[in-house]
């Protein structure tokens, strides 16, 4: 498997594999892309994170207001970078280090 976080708002468009963009008619379904029940909040923005799987590249994510056209023309899309489940630890445990308490001295004491 692997991960990509994804703001409130966002969701997902296109999605490449290793022979361009995903076909569903050669794999005879769609990607595996699921919301995961673990979500941040960074800079004041909720994060998801959405769980795909190993057959799948990229995956482009744009705002859910993307199917009403846009003043201009050109709408707002990103690529997400997809990442391992080590770095995905890698990132919580980032965001929770100064949120960590020092456990308290263990005193011992001796029975008289």
């Amino acid at each position: 498997m692997k991960y990509f976080f994804l703001s409130d708002g966002w969701r997902v468009g296109r999605v490449w594999e290793l022979g361009g963009l995903w076909n569903e008619i050669s794999w005879r379904r769609k990607p595996d892309i699921q919301q995961l029940p673990i979500s941040t909040i960074e800079k004041g923005e909720t994060l998801w994170l959405y769980s795909v799987e190993d057959a799948v590249l990229m995956v482009e994510v744009m705002p859910e207001a993307g199917d009403t056209p846009v003043q201009g023309g050109i709408g707002q899309v990103v690529l997400k970078r997809l990442i391992s489940a080590e770095q995905v630890i890698e990132h919580l445990c980032s965001l929770n280090e100064g949120a960590i308490a020092a456990p308290p001295p263990v005193q011992i004491t001796q029975p008289q």
